[in-house]
């Protein structure tokens, strides 16, 4: 009685986990210990899933340990790696698991709650049509189904542990509702298979009888037998419609004895003895119902062995919280930073219009002055305009170099959107499959933002370039030795006048307090370049304990108290650099007007603002150049991961549509080829109408066994010798001879009748069977009888007829004999 409906395993296609998962570890965690601890983690998911679903589960609950240390694996690793279509891409195929073979097995390994989870968790998370299997009417009337025999195993326990009758009966009507309530379910639904129906409906009526067995014994208890024979027949009738209807599925022959035997005691007691009225069943009370299953709630782990073998890694939601804080700090530093660098040039360029220090140690007004050769050696030790030169060679190869990943990539997404959409519209709605037009909308977005990024670095190429053209021939000079520098330069009349005047003293001073700030922001761009702050630990406490992550509020919060103080101290440098570049152009007007104005000192005060101008371009120009250089190299690899990023979701597109092509074309080859059609009639035979469609394959007839041993005829003098009058004997004897005939003598056959017997190789004394020869009137032509034997067949017992001349033919390769007696 106790058989119970289980749920087959679902069967997956064979899926590498391992390339994907390792190709985006890569891509995401720099070389190192992390990367390599992660990868070895990757390789034993792969092997685990191999292990799980990879080979047949043994029927144990020990096999079970495996499954779930994959299925809590898969839980750990969801959230920390952007499974999408659009990202990291995984295929899994599931089949239906209803598709073939039968509903009954071993135990009940599933309770309702795991139905419940997939019905309420698994398929809000499908991005198309679940199987049949995994619908929402299946998993709701499978989850009913457990919960219903979770209560039978209840009262299977109770009965077994000998409990009170009243309590076993609760149980077993509960039972018996659950088992009418998953009948209702699935009454109408044919996504189940067909044996679920009449084992539920068989499960009702037997729950339902047990209750009234043992409530019978509860009445028997209080003396109330007339209810104990009511509730007896009731069980009864119950157990025979099982009987009747569901035998096939579920044998009742136990549990019907049981009840046999206690309606027979009780009426037997209840006419002698007590003599208690029988109350109809509709007049009975109630039975109690007592529930003790209900749905649990999936939680996980589910394995008490399971260990995350990607504990360290933080989930995708705080890697993307933390790229977006990276991105916001980034920005903070860079303006900073740049803040800075464009107030220092603006120095440089003020100081250089004013030719200054140059014009304070120029005073002699015949030799360079030193910080001339100072730049000079500076531009000669950075490589002069070699190394600028080959800056600017190399940034066309680089740019050409991001140009055509980029291109690629997107030509993968262009080829793969056009085959699904000449595939679409060649399928119609049977190509049922998320347009890759849509799919890719959030790469083309990201492939759009990286062309806008290569055409400003174009632009910015350029105007570096032409900032060197201006800028190129002083450089050239600054790179030559001091004595062709120094004829370079136009020579003027000393103004020795000068040199210890108060105006000199104040510019001096004037300027080394600008250096002093210069030194200072060079100190704050490191402090502000080294600071680091890891916000993983923050962004895990927000999300364990609020379920999401506010990255704005907690970012915002977090950099305000680290760059704020940074903040205040660039705007305090630019407020000082500020005031004492008003006080350098005020002193220099002074200076001006006290030193001596001629043509050859306008010359030569021209050349060296030049000069010192060509420093600061230089300086800026190479650094510009690194940086471009830099900027290509590090967008080198981000167009790598999104080139990769494209690949893998195109090879997974390309394997989805392979699965699908398959699926639709074993689909179409189900279909019928042509309409059925009918035969005309001047085509069709005397013996009907033929068939339409195509012709069944002949069935391959069975071999016959061997043929029985004859019975001996009983031949009569009277028919030994009446004459005959026959057609020649045919040159070949027959291969046997027949039973006799019983009856009056039928007429000659109208075509020729093959051999009574099968015909087998080697079969001895075997010919062809004369034409118009009747096998059973052997005594019409007065043919002697020879007992059949067949080979390896012992002989009639009986003995042959006296007088009877031998078998009228022997061996095959003797003298043959004549085949009619001799009159």
């Amino acid at each position: 009685m106790a058989t119970f409906i289980s749920v087959p395993l679902k069967k997956s296609s064979e899926v590498d986990v391992v390339k994907p998962l390792s190709k985006f570890v890569s891509a995401t965690y720099p070389a190192g210990d992390e990367q390599a601890e992660y990868l070895r983690a990757v390789e034993e998911l792969g092997r685990l899933r191999k292990s799980a679903v990879g080979r047949p589960l043994d029927k144990h609950d020990g096999a079970l340990e495996g499954l779930l240390r994959y299925y809590d694996q898969l839980c750990a690793i969801e959230p920390k790696f952007p499974f999408s279509e659009n990202q990291l891409c995984l295929t899994f195929t599931w089949k239906d698991a209803f598709d073939k073979g039968s509903l009954f097995g071993g135990s009940v390994k599933l309770g309702g709650g795991a139905f419940g989870h997939i019905k309420d968790t698994v398929l809000s998370a499908l991005n198309r049509e679940p199987t049949m299997d995994i619908s929402p009417d299946t998993v709701g009337t499978l989850s009913q189904i457990m919960l219903a025999q979770a209560q039978e195993v209840f009262f299977i326990k109770a009965t077994s542990d000998k409990m009170k009758d009243a309590v076993i009966a609760k149980l077993a009507n509960q039972a018996a509702d659950f088992y009418g309530d998953a009948f209702k379910q699935c009454q109408y639904k044919e996504n189940l298979p067909k044996e679920v129906l009449p084992v539920l409906a068989a499960k009702h009526c037997i729950m339902q009888a047990s209750a009234e067995y043992h409530q019978a014994a509860v009445a028997k208890q209080h003396k109330k037998f007339g209810e104990e024979i009511s509730r007896l027949q009731h069980a009864a009738e119950l157990v025979k419609t099982v009987a009747s209807r569901y035998d096939e599925y579920i044998n009742v022959k136990d549990l019907s004895d049981k009840i046999s035997r206690a309606l027979t005691a009780a009426k037997k007691d209840n006419d002698f003895i007590y003599h208690d009225r029988v109350p109809e069943v509709k007049d009975l009370d109630q039975i109690g119902k007592a529930s003790l299953v209900k749905p649990t709630v999936i939680q996980v782990p589910m394995s008490q062995k399971f260990t995350d073998l990607f504990e360290k890694m933080v989930p995708m939601a705080v890697q993307q919280a933390l790229s977006a804080y990276n991105q916001r700090k980034a920005d903070i530093v860079n303006r900073l930073i740049g803040t800075m660098r464009e107030a220092t040039n603006l120095c440089n360029g003020v100081l250089a219009s004013l030719n200054l220090p140059a014009a304070l140690e120029d005073l002699s007004g015949d030799s360079v002055p030193q910080s001339i050769l100072e730049k000079s050696r500076a531009v000669v030790q950075q490589g002069g305009l070699q190394s600028i030169e080959q800056l600017i060679k190399e940034l066309p190869e680089l740019l050409q170099r991001n140009r055509e990943i980029l291109d690629e990539s997107l030509k993968m997404l262009d080829d793969e959107e056009s085959t699904d959409s000449e595939l679409r519209a060649k399928f119609s709605q049977r190509w049922s499959r998320t347009p890759s037009g849509d799919l890719y909308k959030p790469l083309r977005a990201e492939g759009t933002n990286y062309r806008n990024v290569l055409d400003k670095a174009v632009q910015a190429d350029q105007v570096v370039r032409e900032r060197y053209n201006a800028h190129c021939d002083m450089i050239a000079l600054l790179c030559k030795p001091e004595v062709e520098l120094s004829a370079a330069i136009p020579s003027a009349n000393p103004a020795k006048t000068l040199q210890g005047s108060e105006v000199v003293n104040v510019l001096r001073g004037q300027l080394a307090q600008l250096d002093q700030v210069k030194k200072e922001r060079e100190q704050l761009e490191s402090d502000i370049k080294s600071m680091q702050l890891d916000m993983s630990s923050k962004f895990l406490t927000a999300l364990a304990q609020d379920g999401a992550i506010d990255e704005e509020a907690l970012s915002v919060t977090e950099l305000d108290s680290i760059y704020g103080g940074y903040t205040q101290k660039v705007q305090q440098s630019l407020r000082t650099q500020e005031e004492v570049l008003g006080n350098v152009q005020t002193s220099h007007q002074e200076f001006s007007r006290l030193k001596e104005s001629n043509a050859e000192a306008s010359s030569r005060e021209e050349v060296l603002k030049k000069l010192a101008s060509a420093h600061d371009s230089y300086v800026e120009i190479s650094n510009n150049l690194r940086e471009g250089t830099k900027f290509y190299n590090d967008l080198t690899e981000i167009l790598l991961k999104f080139q990769n990023k494209c690949s893998d979701i195109v090879f997974a597109r390309k394997t989805e549509r392979d699965e699908l092509l398959k699926e639709l074309q074993q689909s179409i080859a189900r279909e019928p080829s042509a309409p059925s059609f009918t035969v005309p009639s001047y085509q069709a035979n005397t013996g009907g109408v033929a068939p339409s469609g195509p012709t069944p394959a002949p069935r391959t007839p069975a071999k016959p066994p061997p043929p029985a041993r004859p019975p001996p005829p009983n031949f009569s003098q009277q028919a030994a010798s009446t004459p005959v009058s026959a057609p020649p004997p045919a040159s070949a004897p027959p291969p046997s001879m027949a039973p006799p005939h019983v009856g009056p003598t039928p007429g000659p056959p109208t075509q020729a009748q093959g051999p009574p017997y099968p015909t087998y190789q080697g079969y001895p004394g075997y010919f062809q069977m004369p034409v118009a020869y009747n096998p059973y009137s052997y005594g019409q032509y007065a043919m002697p009888y020879v007992p059949y034997q067949a080979p390896g067949q012992p002989p009639y017992s009986g003995a042959a007829p006296p007088q009877q001349p031998p078998y009228p033919y022997g061996h095959p390769q003797q003298p043959q004999q004549p085949y009619y007696p001799q009159q």
